[in-house]
């Protein structure tokens, strides 16, 4: 009878880690394996898709494909930036009040949502897109 009420226990306890894969509130994007794994996984496409972004020449990166990357990119940068400050937020918010995380787990939403909105407006609607931009803080234009 032991080993059958050790196996049961053992299924039972299967089961709870399975459950924590998922989040039945869509605000926790840090939960689970399966968001730290889209947590890696964006910091591994971040690694390689921002230096090619930012090292093809610019006669490659103006038009159609310049924009379509840069809204990628965006989704990258907002997305790993979401996740990674839930992992903050989970860490660092309950020390001070536990009922603190919700509201800034909508305060990153939020940000997250902006962040995407404003670079992928910048990636379609301003000269050079995400990388003209950030050489335009180097280069300052040009007095006529």
């Amino acid at each position: 009878m032991i080993g059958k009420n050790a196996a049961s226990a053992r299924a039972a306890n299967k089961t709870a880690s399975s459950r924590k894969q998922f989040s039945s509130n869509p605000l926790e994007a840090d939960t689970g394996k399966i968001g730290t794994h889209i947590h890696h996984n964006l910091s591994m496409s971040l690694a390689v898709l921002a230096p090619i972004y930012f090292l093809v020449p610019d006669s490659y990166s103006e038009g159609f494909f310049g924009k379509a990357f840069g809204v990628v990119l965006a989704g990258n940068v907002s997305a790993h930036s979401w996740i990674g400050l839930n992992h903050v937020a989970t860490d660092y918010v309950p020390k001070i009040s536990k009922a603190l995380l919700g509201p800034s787990r909508m305060a990153i939403a939020g940000m997250a949502g902006v962040t995407f909105l404003g670079l992928s407006r910048i990636s379609l609607s301003s000269k050079g897109g995400i990388k003209g931009c950030i050489k335009g803080l180097w280069n300052p234009p040009s007095s006529k």
